[in-house]
């Protein structure tokens, strides 16, 4: 593998913070969660995000990263951790 290859692989993931970053912007944050914290396995409710919420980070992260994220799985993540991970298995596939 070459150094531009391990270098695009490197930039295609997405991490914990950069997801948090695309959270807040795409769908808002309650005053009352810190998402700057450790996250990762917090479910998605008690963050304070429903459904329609997270269908709108899936619609950033779809056009920001030019993948397809299957509304079954999309629809079954329910903490961050499980969403960067179905993100990440989307972006290694591609």
């Amino acid at each position: 593998m070459s150094t531009t290859e391990t270098t695009t692989t490197e930039t295609t993931r997405l991490s914990q913070e950069e997801f948090a970053r695309i959270l807040r912007e795409a769908a808002g944050e309650d005053e009352g969660v810190d998402l700057s914290g450790d996250i990762a396995d917090v479910p998605f409710t008690d963050l304070g995000y429903d459904s329609l919420a997270l269908l709108e980070v899936g619609s950033r992260i779809t056009r920001d990263f030019g993948i397809s994220l299957p509304d079954e799985e999309l629809d079954e993540v329910e903490t961050p951790r499980a969403f960067v991970d179905l993100v990440n298995r989307e972006l290694a596939a591609r």
